[in-house]
């Protein structure tokens, strides 16, 4: 448990300065967190069980064989092109 005097030793460490009240109130909220945290530890995630999927698949287009555009085609506008690709500036 956080009480008021750990929650001073750390705004200590920490350099900041609270008033009495910021003080009881910060205390408060950093009990509350660390008890957060310890529900979190104690669940098991050995085997979670997903109840949502996070990529809706009905949105996505059929998967359709075309006809592609030749090298040369794509090339042709290129200002300069090294072993059959394009060259760009480098970017630092």
């Amino acid at each position: 448990m956080i009480d008021k005097k750990l929650t001073q030793h750390l705004a200590n460490l920490s350099k900041i300065t609270f008033t009495d009240e910021e003080l009881d109130k910060i205390t408060v909220q950093m009990d509350d967190i660390i008890n957060l945290m310890d529900k979190v530890k104690n669940i098991d995630s050995n085997n979670p069980t997903y109840t949502i999927d996070p990529v809706n698949y009905g949105d996505l287009r059929s998967d359709v064989i075309a006809e592609s555009s030749s090298n040369e085609e794509i090339l042709k506008n290129s200002k300069a092109i090294k072993e059959n690709s394009f060259v760009v500036p480098k970017v630092v």
